[in-house]
């Protein structure tokens, strides 16, 4: 069986406030900016995107799962679950997809407390501080493990 090409993006909480939340440090594009860049990166090499974004973790938990019917991958920005929930790590890790952690600004220059990451240990691609930019950096990265381009 051929794996799909097809990527799930999930942006989490807050990230729908792109675009005028803090712009000094996330810039002025928004999410809508975010799903354009990720779904011409991902068609440049074949793939489409599906992209959901919420402030509800058991929604984010519910699309992780359903991934593993119709996803290659994942590409996601936890926002502040990053450096909270256990649960969401346990998620990415149960569907055993591959997984590219994007974070728009340089999570390790901003306080302490953002310095960890429950994802990273599950994620193969780590992508921070590129900006939105960032996810099309993710996308090329993961796409080139899922396709056998380079290894996870």
């Amino acid at each position: 069986m051929t794996s799909p090409r097809r990527l799930l993006l999930v942006n989490g909480p807050n990230l729908n406030l792109l675009g005028t939340r803090e712009p000094a440090i996330y810039g002025t594009a928004t999410l809508a900016d975010v799903e354009r860049v990720t779904t011409d990166a991902a068609a440049r090499r074949g793939f489409e995107v599906r992209a959901v974004q919420s402030n509800h973790e058991g929604v984010l938990l519910d699309e992780i799962h359903a991934a593993r019917q119709d996803c290659a991958g994942i590409v996601i920005n936890p926002g502040g679950l990053t450096h909270t929930s256990v649960v969401l790590r346990d998620a990415l890790s149960g569907v055993g997809l591959p997984v590219a952690e994007v974070h728009i600004s340089d999570v390790r220059a901003r306080e302490d407390f953002r310095h960890h990451s429950y994802v990273a240990d599950v994620a193969l691609v780590h992508v921070v501080g590129e900006g939105v930019a960032g996810y099309a950096t993710a996308v090329a990265r993961l796409i080139d493990i899922i396709t056998g381009q380079v290894e996870g």
